[in-house]
């Protein structure tokens, strides 16, 4: 696979933006509690908020996280097929750090919606 101009010049910018981006979070973070398999994952996941993730979103996330080395995809030769998704070391360092960072923006909330409405009322006024 050829490494695309933007990764060439910033790699660590475009594993920031995998980590970062809505879905890879909510993934990181869910795994942090134990393997999932697909299904199970898409629902867990879509449960945290009022989006819901489309296969294809997801199987897109979950491949770019792989490909990052955060993500194990454990396909067991069963039938039907199973496929459970965990994290990796990489992958559960990532995730805390995730965790931490959403833990914060719950617990600074209420100063959030401090400054946004000073901020709207100042905006308003001039």
């Amino acid at each position: 696979m050829a490494v695309s101009d933007k990764e060439a010049l910033c790699p660590y910018r475009l594993v920031l933006e995998h980590v970062t981006s809505r879905w890879g979070v909510l993934v990181l973070i869910a795994l942090l509690d134990r393997p999932y398999r697909f299904s199970e994952l898409r629902r867990t996941i879509s449960g945290y908020g009022s989006w819901a993730v489309s296969e294809k979103m997801l199987t897109q996330t979950l491949q770019t996280l792989e490909r990052d080395g955060l993500v194990h995809r454990d396909a067991k030769p069963v039938i039907p097929p199973r496929v459970d998704y965990s994290l990796t070391g990489l992958g559960r360092e990532a995730a805390q750090q995730v965790r931490a960072l959403s833990q914060w923006t719950r617990d600074r909330m209420d100063d959030v919606e401090k400054a946004r409405q000073t901020y709207d009322e100042a905006r308003a006024a001039s």
